[in-house]
């Protein structure tokens, strides 16, 4: 039976629900835990990965780089990762990540742009990093579209290219044959991963479909922490994937789930939920760390939140257009007022 990689990105894609104010202290606890419970890889940035921490996408408490470095000081067997955005993060922000200890990076971009990750999967591979890569919104493209950004993604040095769920929009099959179809692609050359989220409460459903249609890493956080509703919740899934007899290496089960009830838990003042808005948005397939933006968005401009998310759905935004959810809102705002005088 082929083994599953589960990756850990409760330090980076659950930054978001928690606004980026992890502190050191707060990840070493962390990272202490899933390095007991046997998790191999934990991703470790802001959550709009490294060189994230801007006004646009929300200020880290801690640099991410120390917080990296810290990491990859408690480790002792989990391989300490990061994220990276091109037009975010730089071949540079590659090089400090590199310096500061860490052993994996995964490039992000939106599905149909894999083109412009090129010249940093050359670089992080030159580096000796291991890679993956990242197809956000893979709901955006058919199944064979997506395996051919996939391919440009392994030609250019990629050595897992994960479809990532980023609005918790894709439903059983959509996400199967997608994995199915990028499998078909690569399959020999790379590795397929699954990264899902809970909008629609299919992230961990999701996942096991990917593990029978070829994918051998999947994606998860502590409780689920993460952006919109949330991530699929690791511990949930090492039960899942336990019980049905899927090979997880050395993860403990058990010990995961004291990670996320004792560790994680008591940290977090507001854990994700399927709440009205990130339902809003799995059902308009938007991307999942606008919801704070739209919800601040509503505070200022006195529009209801998830018409703002239900608008940005319409218009098919991507992820790094969080600025022009207030335009969005003032277009809202004045719709509301008109509609009332």
């Amino acid at each position: 039976m082929t083994k599953i990689r589960l990756n850990d990105t409760t330090l980076r894609d659950g930054s978001h629900a928690v606004r980026h104010q992890y502190t050191t202290a707060q990840v070493r606890k962390v990272v202490r835990a899933l390095d007991d419970a046997g998790v191999e890889m934990l991703e470790v940035t802001h959550g709009d990965g490294l060189g994230g921490s801007t006004f646009n996408y929300g200020f880290s408490r801690v640099n991410e780089l120390d917080l990296i470095e810290a990491a990859v000081d408690e480790a002792t067997y989990a391989k300490i990762g990061a994220l990276l955005l091109p037009g975010v993060g730089t071949v540079h922000d590659l090089k400090e990540a590199k310096a500061r200890g860490a052993e994996v990076v995964r490039i992000a971009t939106h599905c149909s742009e894999a083109d412009v990750s090129i010249q940093h999967f050359q670089a992080a591979r030159e580096l000796g990093f291991e890679t993956g890569g990242f197809l956000m919104l893979s709901h955006r493209l058919t199944p064979s579209e997506l395996a051919k950004q996939a391919r440009i993604m392994v030609d250019a040095g990629c050595q897992c290219v994960f479809v990532v769920d980023s609005s918790g929009y894709l439903i059983m099959e959509d996400a199967g044959d997608r994995v199915k179809a990028v499998v078909e692609e690569i399959g020999g050359d790379a590795e397929v991963g699954f990264h899902g989220h809970q909008n629609l409460s299919f992230g961990v459903a999701n996942s096991l479909l990917a593990v029978r249609n070829g994918a051998t890493q999947i994606d998860g956080t502590l409780y689920g922490l993460g952006a919109g509703a949330g991530n699929a919740p690791l511990e949930v899934l090492a039960t899942v994937f336990d019980r049905l007899g899927i090979d997880i290496g050395n993860v403990d089960v058990t010990a995961l789930q004291n990670a996320a009830e004792d560790v994680l838990r008591p940290m977090v003042d507001r854990l994700p939920m399927m709440d009205r808005g990130s339902i809003v948005q799995g059902q308009m397939g938007v991307y999942n760390s606008f919801l704070f933006h739209a919800e601040r968005a509503s505070e200022r401009y006195g529009v209801p939140a998830q018409d703002i998310l239900r608008e940005i759905g319409r218009r098919g935004y991507v992820g790094g257009q969080e600025d022009m959810l207030i335009d969005v809102a003032v277009e809202l705002q004045k719709q509301q007022a008109a509609a009332t005088s």
